[in-house]
């Protein structure tokens, strides 16, 4: 394995230029310092972050606590985490995914203990969420995407639910629709005080009561077949329900059964919507269904910043909403005449 010293050999400089080129200690001329990446590249140099974390006290590395969902990462999540990556990757930082396991505060111990990580990125923050009461006890830098009922000095970057809801409730408004549905995220998911599911429900049902909309709620599918069911349960209470925002993707494809089972289609019968799905998943379905895509991307790239604009000083707490962005697919239309 090449070491320092052979590439100052081959770069011909010294032992200490190579090093502050390659870790960003001072300045070096820009002539000199592509030298010497020429030099660590033709012999595979790959510093060595552990010796480098000894003498600088930071390894440049940056953990993202990302719960695994049950059904895998779909494209949704792994835009979160490809933003932030970006983000990390542009600061001169690497970011380590580990997706968390049943007992989260034994895997942030176990992490944070390794002394491997600068800093902690958290995805998936409940209200009341245990993990930022660790990082703060152990005065370990992190920032979230998503946010705790009570954020306080924390900082993080979130979506703002109550823009999303009011675009989302403007639009079946405009197209005629007088009642709509809402399926939330599943039973576990809202009784475990997730802050999505808890602030999107919350917010809908604000911005249907606003804008003068009959609005039901209260169910909570988390897959295709109890999106079905859920669906045949709301049309024989609500039959006069046209329109219907879905947060589960699975949940969705249920309905779209639940409706070809009726002999309906979409939007013709229903308009069809997802809540916090990307484009490129709603596009999978039949008809392409209309989104409220969520800035997945740039809520990972701001994560990652705030952390390490953290970790780089004092300054006070940065907190943004984004809202989501509705993506019209062919899943809405005006009701049919007489509904």
């Amino acid at each position: 394995m090449s070491s320092l010293r052979d590439v100052a050999e081959r770069a011909q400089v010294a032992v200490s230029t190579v090093s502050a080129a390659l870790n960003g200690t001072r300045p070096v001329a820009a002539a000199t310092k592509r030298r010497i990446e020429q030099a660590a590249a033709e012999l595979g140099y790959r510093p060595n972050l552990l010796a480098r974390g000894l003498q600088s006290k930071r390894t440049r590395i940056l953990a993202l606590l990302y719960p695994a969902p049950s059904s895998g990462f779909g494209l949704t999540e792994m835009q979160f985490a490809t933003g932030a990556a970006e983000a990390a990757r542009e600061l001169g930082y690497h970011l380590l995914l580990s997706p968390e396991n049943a007992g989260p505060i034994e895997e942030l111990r176990h992490l944070t203990g390794l002394g491997l990580v600068d800093g902690v990125l958290l995805m998936e923050v409940h209200l009341d969420d245990e993990r930022t009461e660790f990082l703060t006890q152990a005065g370990v830098p992190f920032s979230m995407i998503g946010r705790t009922r009570e954020p306080g000095s924390i900082d993080y970057a979130d979506i703002d639910f109550a823009a999303t809801a009011r675009e989302a409730v403007a639009h079946v408004a405009g197209l005629g629709h007088r009642k709509l549905g809402f399926f939330n995220l599943s039973a576990g998911a809202y009784a475990a005080g997730y802050g999505p599911a808890v602030r999107a429900g919350e917010e809908f049902a604000a911005a249907a009561r606003a804008a003068g909309l009959g609005y039901e709620d209260g169910f909570h599918p988390g897959s295709a077949e109890e999106g079905r069911a859920a669906f045949d349960r709301l049309l024989e209470a609500h039959p006069d329900v046209t329109a219907l925002a879905v947060m589960d993707d699975h949940a969705a494809v249920g309905v779209l059964a639940g409706v070809a089972a009726r002999g309906w289609r979409v939007p013709d019968d229903l308009t069809l919507m997802l809540v916090l799905s990307s484009a490129r998943v709603a596009e999978m379905f039949h008809p392409k269904l209309t989104t409220l895509e969520p800035p997945s991307a740039e809520l990972g790239r701001l994560g990652a910043r705030m952390l390490i604009d953290r970790l780089d000083g004092d300054g006070p707490p940065q907190q943004r909403l984004v809202p989501c962005r509705l993506v019209a697919g062919d899943s809405s239309a005006p009701p049919r005449s007489g509904t």
